[in-house]
């Protein structure tokens, strides 16, 4: 029998999982950025049906996610990766601030490899949401209906995101910052759970950090897009005056 209590505490496993998915929604944000527009919601649509399927495989299984650490050393270590190839290779500013190009793996398509990296991405993020949401509540629907509105509202964030980076390309930099700490934080959380250290960083700490770099890091790419277009406009003002003369 539903409960009014029930329907609360699914509120309460949305909201949390709005909150520990932020930093997920804007990885698959540069994930598809690389693909072409035309792809975007598909990549996404798949996405979402495979994060439905880790999320109800996890949570029946959620007894046994703490021995899945090393899925968070995995994921934490990849992130990194994705930030140094970034940062480090050798581009130019425009070219670094477009979203990486999605590449075919593991002879898959880009198609199929952005969507691949994408869920393992979400199989990596799933597991505190999880903890959390068992630790909520006992009833297996309770945590699962949580669970899957909560997948769907990260969804929409994710979409937002994307329109946001498009509009301001800089703002890719600031996103591979936030990939980074999030890296970091991952196998930190990793190190700890496995008693190599004592460290743990506070969900709180990890969340304001990224909102922190992400309204610093768009107030930037505010100013970059200004002198970009001031430039643009510049330069079209000169090829006015030569048609002129």
């Amino acid at each position: 029998m539903i409960e009014t209590s029930d329907l609360l505490t699914i509120g309460l496993l949305v909201l949390l999982e709005g909150l520990l998915s932020a930093d997920n929604a804007l990885v698959m944000a540069i994930m598809v950025l690389g693909l072409p527009k035309r792809e975007h919601k598909n990549a996404l649509r798949y996405g979402l049906v495979g994060a439905f399927g880790f999320r109800i495989i996890a949570t029946l299984l959620a007894v046994y996610l703490i021995r899945l650490g090393w899925v968070k050393l995995l994921g934490g270590l990849y992130l990194l990766y994705l930030a140094y190839s970034h940062f480090w290779s050798g581009q130019t500013d425009e070219e670094r601030r477009a979203a990486p190009p999605a590449r075919p793996w593991l002879g898959l398509s880009a198609f199929w490899a952005a969507v691949v990296r994408i869920e393992l991405v979400n199989l990596a993020f799933s597991i505190d949401s999880i903890l959390v949401a068992v630790a909520v509540s006992p009833k297996l629907f309770v945590v699962l209906s949580g669970g899957i509105l909560g997948i769907i509202a990260m969804r929409l964030v994710v979409g937002q995101m994307i329109a946001i980076i498009e509009r301001y390309p800089a703002l890719v930099d600031g996103a591979f910052i936030i990939i980074a700490w999030v890296g970091v934080k991952l196998i930190v959380e990793y190190l700890h759970g496995a008693g190599f250290i004592e460290v743990e960083i506070p969900q709180w700490l990890s969340l304001g950090l990224i909102v922190v770099i992400f309204v610093a890091a768009f107030f930037w790419a505010q100013q970059v897009e200004r002198k970009r277009l001031t430039k643009t406009e510049k330069a079209a003002q000169v090829l006015f005056d030569e048609d002129v003369k």
